[in-house]
């Protein structure tokens, strides 16, 4: 299984779930590939937020060498799961997508817990600490259905 994460600049949300998941996969002992990436360049090339590594060391996760990057067309192929983290990532999706088979693969990450429901996780960028923690919560109870699930 090969997931792929998304969100805006891939430097706060998709970077924390890649984070949380690949801990929660390695701690289960599954066999999956966890990747992220962002639709803004301007984060390209950049290791995750501050505030995403603090929040992940605070609960015993370590995500090490990890770069933003940029989502292309070729992941539709690379990957089995797209999930995206709000309306507006589904909107830049979409206009990557080639077809419905494309799309198929793709879903808002909290649909996992609450199916159809397309909550946005919130991003953190612009807050405090206290809105990370927030969308650490919301995401760690995200991957841990996607563990399950796979």
């Amino acid at each position: 299984m090969k997931i792929l994460i998304l969100c805006h600049g891939n430097i706060c949300r998709s970077t924390m779930a890649e984070g949380i998941l690949k801990h929660k996969i390695n701690e289960a002992s599954k066999n999956a590939i966890v990747e992220s990436a962002g639709f803004e360049p301007f984060h390209v090339g950049d290791e995750p937020d501050d505030r995403t590594i603090h929040t992940l060391q605070n609960h015993n996760i370590k995500l090490k060498g990890k770069r933003a990057r940029l989502f292309k067309i070729q992941d539709f192929e690379e990957f089995d799961k797209i999930y995206f983290m709000d309306d507006n990532n589904f909107r830049h999706l979409k206009v990557f997508a080639r077809n419905n088979e494309d799309l198929s693969k793709a879903d808002y990450i909290m649909n996992v817990i609450e199916p159809e429901k397309n909550i946005d996780v919130p991003d953190p960028y612009y807050g405090g600490k206290e809105g990370f923690e927030n969308v650490y919560k919301m995401l760690d109870k995200a991957c841990q259905k996607i563990v399950d699930l796979i």
